[in-house]
């Protein structure tokens, strides 16, 4: 039995694994656990929505057993606090673990470079716990000035300063600026009287962006009246205030977003370290020291060839160095060749507030400079491909609620425009009525079919029928329902009728015709069994449409449905302008019209429960919570 542990549930030790658990799917002597302290993945690129309330609390975290459910990696929690290499094991105060291939991701914590007090005075944000402590000492701090009638107290309560101008501080404060309106608005405080400040040693704000971005990102943390100090000498932090050479600036809430460095247990294995405790590797990712030691994510000190500087420490490197990992220990399992780490990065982005964000992305050789709207595009599908490869459809579907239909306040790249929601009730009238008109449509016709099956009138007549005119006379004399007047209409499109298709264009048309002439009708221009069978089914079908949308039984399906109907009779050139009406209806239904007064309440939820408990579904994450 080859034993692989990967310690570390962030976004190298989750990625590793799932690439561990994709190839070694077949070997049965494989073991890969995952030891990680706490139960859930934290998207730690995302904290500062949580900090700043624009996304809910539980957004930034993913349930590790969720990730890895059907797959072969066994999650265990428990906190490391010593790893022996000499004998391939992992302690813990518990437990021991032994391990052939050790996979090491634990990731940094903030470092505070020596400055008196800032360790102990400062807040951070570097974890789920810390994003939801600064969320509550801000609006505590809100609450408290609000009721303070002492100015320089009350100055002091609405003082914010966020020590450290790259991405995490400048994310942070763009999103305080946004959740600073909020506030201001619900304690009754007047804007101006809150301070907004980020402040850094460096000489410029991003300074891994090019300097056209980092303008622009200065002039929009300006228009949001966020003060940036720089070449800021930051001596000390004290409880209320952030000491800058002979300046004191003083504020209740300091937050230190400074810089990183190698988790403490990290810190104090026996290996060759550089940097602030990284563990040095070659090219394959293994430590120099033990070559079934890998290291992944901000953990790595590797220098490329032709390189001057280490990998960086951002997310990008975890993605492309886990499914690295995972090739070479199954390698090495197997005997075959391992691969050299050669990372090809695509760039970085920020986000300044909701609305706005700069990004210079592409290709490792081109790169492209954006910002504003299409920043914010590739920020979030960026995004989404990541929570994609990680929790499938699933997270996906989550984080698009978030950020796109359940926000507040318009705190959104997309602003308010898909986030407007009312009550179902309002649908309520016109599910009952569509359905109404389905059930008609589908009654009025069953008399005929069941009468003579072979007289077909929902399929238009074959142009190769003899008399064009004539089908349509004898089409237009069969009229007594909606969509028999769409098929009399369109019969022959040169005859003279009484109702008017919608034009379709005429590579539909083609298309449509081809499909007609293969499964509809016959040489003689006459019709197939395959029509009348056809014609059965849209019969029934709209008689099964118009009875579960009365119901409210499956709803967003038939209300599909009904569009799919829609354009299925307008590409055929027999759809009236009534259909038209048809059409938008059902997209109105498809959002959850159910669930007012319908058995969709009762039946959806129970379904989703029953649904969720099959093993491929879970396997796939086939499902939305």
């Amino acid at each position: 039995m080859k034993r692989i542990v990967v310690l570390g549930g962030g976004y190298g030790g989750v990625v590793t694994s799932k690439h561990l658990a994709k190839l070694f799917k077949k070997d049965k002597d494989v073991e890969i656990k995952l030891i990680d302290r706490n139960p859930y993945h934290t998207l730690l690129t995302e904290l500062h929505e949580v900090a700043a309330n624009r996304a809910p609390e539980d957004s930034v975290k993913i349930e590790l057993k969720k990730i890895f459910a059907g797959q072969k990696v066994d999650v265990v929690l428990d906190s490391i606090d010593n790893i022996d290499f000499a004998n391939n094991q992992l302690r813990s105060e518990t437990e021991t673990y032994k391990y052939d291939y050790l996979v090491i991701g634990t990731g940094c914590k903030p470092t505070f470079f020596g400055i008196p007090g800032a360790e102990e005075n400062a807040l951070t944000l570097w974890s789920y716990e810390d994003a939801v402590r600064l969320k509550e000492q801000i609006r505590n701090k809100f609450g408290e000035a609000a009721k303070e009638n002492n100015p320089a107290k009350r100055r002091k309560m609405l003082s914010f300063v966020v020590v450290g101008a790259g991405f995490t501080g400048v994310e942070l404060v763009g999103e305080l600026a946004e959740f600073r309106d909020e506030l201001c608005k619900e304690f009754y405080i007047d804007r101006s009287e809150v301070r907004l400040v980020v402040a850094d040693m460096a000489p410029k704000i991003l300074p891994i962006l090019p300097d056209k971005l980092i303008q622009k990102a200065a002039k929009r943390l300006n228009k949001m009246n966020v003060e940036i100090i720089t070449s800021a000498k930051i001596t000390g932090v004290t409880k209320s205030s952030v000491i800058l050479g002979d300046t004191e600036l003083e504020a209740d809430t300091i937050v230190w977003t400074a810089g990183v460095e190698g988790s403490d247990l990290v810190g104090k294995l026996d290996v060759k370290q550089e940097g602030r405790k990284r563990i040095v590797t070659n090219d394959k990712l293994q430590s120099v020291d033990h070559d079934n030691v890998y290291v992944v994510g901000d953990n790595i000190f590797f220098i490329p060839e032709g390189e001057t500087r280490p990998v960086p420490q951002m997310v990008e490197n975890a993605e492309q160095a886990g499914p690295l990992i995972a090739h070479n220990i199954y390698a090495d399992v197997h005997n075959k060749p391992k691969k050299s780490y050669k990372p090809g990065f695509h760039g970085t982005m920020v986000c300044i507030g909701s609305r706005y964000g700069v990004a210079n992305v592409g290709l490792p050789n081109k790169m492209f400079m954006l910002s504003g709207f299409m920043a914010m595009l590739s920020k979030h599908m960026i995004n989404m491909y990541y929570l994609f490869t990680v929790a499938g459809f699933t997270q996906m579907w989550t984080y698009m609620m978030h950020e796109f239909f359940h926000v507040h306040n318009r705190r959104s790249f997309l602003g308010g425009h898909f986030s407007k929601r009312s009550p179902n009730f309002w649908l309520f009238p016109l599910r009952i009525f569509v359905g109404y008109k389905w059930l008609e449509e589908g009654i009025d016709k069953l008399p005929k079919i069941l009468k003579d099956p072979n007289n077909i009138f929902l399929i238009p007549a074959s142009p190769n029928a003899g008399d064009a005119i004539s089908a349509a006379s004898e089409a237009a004399g069969n009229v007594t329902s909606t969509v028999d007047a769409q098929t009399a209409a369109s019969a022959v499109e040169s005859a003279s009728t009484a109702v008017t298709a919608l034009p379709v264009p005429g590579f539909i048309k083609s298309i449509v015709g081809w499909f007609m002439d293969v499964f509809f009708y016959t040489a003689d221009g006459g019709y197939t069994a395959l029509a009348t069978v056809f014609q059965f089914f849209m019969v029934f079908a709209e008689i099964a449409i118009g009875i579960l949308l009365i119901l409210g039984l499956f709803t967003a399906v038939a209300s599909a449905v009904t569009v799919a109907l829609g354009v299925m009779i307008w590409s055929s050139s027999m759809a009236s302008t009534e259909m038209l009406w048809y059409m938008t209806a059902g997209v109105a239904l498809i959002g959850g019209s159910g669930s007012m007064l319908g058995l969709d309440y009762y039946v959806l939820p129970w379904l989703k429960k029953q649904w969720k408990k099959i093993p491929i579904v879970r396997r796939w994450y086939l499902y939305t919570d």
